[in-house]
């Protein structure tokens, strides 16, 4: 069980009793198809309901190995030029969908008023690196022309994602500022990202057990995904973070990941980006998709879509 010695909120100490009375394996031990379903088995369970859409469709675009599955979400049938947020799910680059994180994006696509395009990119151990940061960056690169396919003009990105996909969004935030695509990306929203090498951090030993995702799972997705961690795309603060746009980044308190997120947020003040950062305390990893099981959540999803809407805001004015 968690340890007593931080701080856990009433419904996050009741969701992890909860884990514990159930027990069961972690993915390391039952392999990425039985994770696979677990993690869809999770959010049946824990996460809100999808907020209706005007718009819901299925589509792909061209990538590097073949079709990208993309799910695209507006909440109006039509729309005047604007903004696309692009959205890379979590799941530590091995398990995630669209369907496990259709909640997610349709509350993005509410709060924020703009379309969601969520990428289904290859998953490892069978496309192991670089085919993930692959898929992503085609798939940004298309939505960025603003295709026939989705039907709007868009004038800028917004790049987010949880996790593996706030690493992905990172790395993709990185190429379209290396070599720029048909339009910018004007806010970058990694959602407690792996930036670092988490190796050393506090934040790993303090969480490793108790708290959902544990050190010998995020051991395993790493070997899983076989990236090499001196290859920026892999590890993106050992590379170039120049020039990054705006961004906001938030951490849970309780997340083995916790450290990496704060590290790249200060490494973006340092050198003078413009951020917003949100350490949500008494909370664990994978709460935005498990508002149903933690309700307090929800105020923290609030607040940082929130943030974004801000620097949408300050960009257009």
């Amino acid at each position: 069980m968690a340890g007593t010695e931080h701080f856990v909120r009433e419904d996050v100490r009741g969701f992890l009793d909860m884990l514990e009375q159930i027990g069961g394996q972690g993915v390391e031990e039952v392999g990425a198809e039985i994770g696979r379903q677990q993690m869809r088995a999770m959010g049946s369970l824990a996460e809100a309901p999808a907020r209706d859409m005007a718009v819901k469709r299925d589509l792909a675009c061209p990538g590097p190995a073949g079709e990208i599955p993309l799910r695209f979400y507006d909440t109006k049938e039509t729309r005047e030029a604007g903004p696309c947020i692009v959205f890379f799910h979590g799941g530590g680059f091995v398990i995630g969908d669209l369907e496990v994180y259709e909640s997610l994006c349709t509350e993005i696509a509410h709060q924020l008023d703009l379309p969601v395009v969520s990428v289904d990119y290859r998953l490892a151990p069978e496309h192991p690196f670089p085919a993930a940061p692959d898929d992503c960056e085609a798939a940004a690169r298309w939505v960025a022309s603003s295709p026939a396919e989705l039907d709007r003009t868009f004038t800028g990105l917004v790049l987010t994602g949880d996790s593996a996909g706030g690493n992905l969004t990172i790395v993709t935030t990185n190429a379209l500022v290396s070599d720029p695509a048909d339009v910018p990306v004007l806010v970058q929203a990694p959602i407690y990202p792996v930036a670092s090498d988490i190796s050393e951090h506090e934040s790993l030993r303090q969480f490793s057990e108790g708290y959902l995702l544990t050190g010998p799972t995020m051991a395993w997705f790493t070997k899983q995904y076989g990236g090499d961690p001196s290859d920026p795309r892999t590890t993106p603060m050992v590379g170039d973070c120049a020039n990054t746009p705006p961004s906001v980044i938030c951490t849970a308190g309780l997340d083995p990941l916790r450290d990496s997120g704060r590290e790249y947020a200060a490494h973006l003040i340092q050198q003078g980006t413009e951020v917003a950062y949100f350490e949500f305390p008494g909370i664990i990893h994978g709460f935005t998709t498990l508002r149903k099981a933690i309700p307090s959540g929800q105020k923290d999803v609030d607040a940082f879509l929130g943030a974004i809407r801000i620097k949408l805001d300050r960009i257009a004015a």
